[in-house]
């Protein structure tokens, strides 16, 4: 969990997962800065691990699992700009 100061203004994001898209390479998982996804231990119908959101809170639409994703299955778009005032 990270902790901003009070009164620091956060963007909320949502991700979206396409996940019979997705080989399975958890680029996404590895590289979130805000530990928000997880590999999943199902399979796709490619027979591959996909991500699922553990923390969907944490996400403030940085889009870097869009950036990094080789197969364009997974992406966040801005949700809400929410007030943090006391953690």
């Amino acid at each position: 969990m990270k902790i901003f100061p009070t009164g620091v203004k956060v963007a909320q994001g949502e991700v979206h997962i396409e996940k019979d898209i997705c080989k399975g390479c958890g680029f996404c998982v590895s590289y979130c800065p805000m530990d928000v996804l997880e590999i999943s231990t199902e399979f796709n119908a490619k027979g591959y691990h996909f991500p699922i959101v553990k923390n969907p809170g944490n996400c403030i639409d940085c889009g870097l699992c869009g950036m990094l994703c080789p197969d364009f299955a997974i992406w966040s778009t801005l949700k809400e700009k929410k007030e943090v005032v006391e953690l």
